[in-house]
C-alpha cells in the first residue's frame, strides 16, 4: 500500500471509531444477510463480537505502515479463524460486506480513492490470514 493508501483508509477509520458499535452492528446485519450460512459460526454475544472486530481493524489499521511487525499477530488471525470454521469463501464475503459497511457508514467521506485503498488494506489482510491457515506447518526432522 501506498503512504496515501495508508492515509485514507486512518482518516476514515477515524471516522468510523466513534460509531464503532453501530457499525459493527450493520456490519453483522449485513454478512448474515449475504452469507446466511456464516452466521452458526458467531456463538457469543454480537456486541462483544462486534466490540472484537472494530478491535482487530483499529490495530491492522495502526500498523499498516508496518506490516513486518503486525504479520505475526494477523497470521495468528487466520489461525484461529481456521478453529471457528472459516473458509476461504468467506473472506470474500466479509471483505464485500466491510465495504459496504464503510460506505453506509460515511457516505461521502468514503471517495472512490478511499474505497479502493480499504479494498487494498483488506485484500493484504485477508491473503496473510487465508497463507497462515492454508501453509502446513514443517514437519520434525
Amino acid at each position: 500500500m501506498t503512504p496515501d493508501q495508508i492515509d485514507l483508509v486512518r482518516r476514515t477509520f477515524a471516522e468510523v471509531a466513534p460509531i464503532r458499535a453501530q457499525a459493527a452492528r450493520l456490519f453483522y446485519a449485513r454478512l448474515f444477510e449475504i452469507a446466511p450460512e456464516v452466521r452458526p459460526l458467531f456463538r457469543e454475544d454480537l456486541a462483544a463480537q462486534g466490540a472484537k472486530l472494530m478491535g482487530a481493524i483499529a490495530f491492522v489499521v495502526g500498523g499498516l505502515d508496518r506490516l513486518d511487525a503486525i504479520r505475526g499477530e494477523v497470521e495468528m488471525l487466520g489461525l484461529r479463524h481456521v478453529n471457528y470454521g472459516v473458509l476461504p469463501r468467506h473472506y470474500v464475503a466479509v471483505g464485500d460486506t466491510l465495504i459496504w459497511m464503510l460506505e453506509t457508514s460515511l457516505g461521502e467521506i468514503l471517495t472512490p480513492e478511499a474505497r479502493r485503498a480499504w479494498i487494498s488494506a483488506y485484500d493484504l489482510l485477508a491473503c496473510a490470514m487465508m497463507d497462515a491457515a492454508t501453509t502446513p506447518e514443517p514437519r520434525a526432522a
